[in-house]
């Protein structure tokens, strides 16, 4: 068969990367919701930015032994421990280098004075307003600014997958159903609560806040609103009717 010369060659092929206000970042973000996290990788992606995610502090440090990312973003509330703990061990080894730059977020402003004595520089709330808001604020801490700046496109990102929520929702079902310690039932309120911010769930939120105030008392009740919520969400591999 005869070579089509008009035909573009691998080597030729555009990179779409290139030129973006994120073009060859590397951003380990650890966060605990994987709702969160997806709304958070595409606005990275569509920037230009590669983003991983670790679920954990364990998980987070077995990434940076095996990689130095640009940028660590890091959530406060984890469910092995506080963020800030991870922030004050990373934040003074790279300060010289300013590589990665320790960054923080979260869904609880109160948050923001305790990461940042914790050696965070800068702070980022959730829910996320947007495309421009997540650019600015990388474009202000990132190591080396490798863009011209300007101004950003107008973006309209695809919503998360509901999917990725119905995870979350299970997750803390899983764990509100094991817990008995007081420290147990603060992580999951803070979980939920920042699940509810970003999905505009006034209710969620509420139950989430009376069970870190309130405790096993409001267990039940959190329990079954989480268990409503997971109903009302579109089902997994279901199979059509034959």
């Amino acid at each position: 068969m005869p070579v089509n010369e008009s035909l573009t060659r691998p080597d030729q092929l555009p990179r779409p990367a290139v030129g973006l206000p994120l073009w060859g970042l590397t951003i380990l973000l650890v966060e605990d919701s994987r709702f969160a996290a997806d709304g958070l990788r595409l606005m990275a992606l569509r920037g230009g930015a590669r983003l991983r995610r670790a679920d954990s502090l364990a998980q987070a440090r077995r990434h940076l032994g095996l990689y130095l990312p640009d940028i660590v973003l890091v959530d406060p509330g984890l469910p092995d421990g506080e963020g800030e703990a991870l922030i004050a061990d990373l934040a003074p080894a790279f300060a010289r280098t300013q590589r990665p730059v320790v960054l923080a977020i979260s869904g609880d402003p109160g948050k923001e004075s305790a990461c940042l004595a914790a050696g965070a520089a800068g702070f980022l709330s959730k829910p996320v307003a947007g495309f421009s808001e997540f650019v600015a604020f990388l474009r202000a801490h990132r190591p080396d600014p490798r863009d011209g700046g300007g101004d950003l496109p107008a973006v309209r990102l695809p919503l998360p997958d509901d999917l990725a929520l119905r995870e979350d929702l299970i997750f803390a079902q899983r764990r509100l159903a094991q817990s008995g310690s007081e420290q147990e039932r603060v992580y999951l309120s803070g979980f939920l609560e920042g699940l509810a911010r970003t999905t505009a769930d006034p209710a969620l939120a509420e139950a989430a806040g009376a069970l870190a105030t309130r405790g096993s008392d409001r267990a039940r009740d959190l329990s079954h609103l989480i268990r409503q919520r997971i109903a009302d969400l579109p089902q997994p591999f279901l199979r059509a009717a034959i």
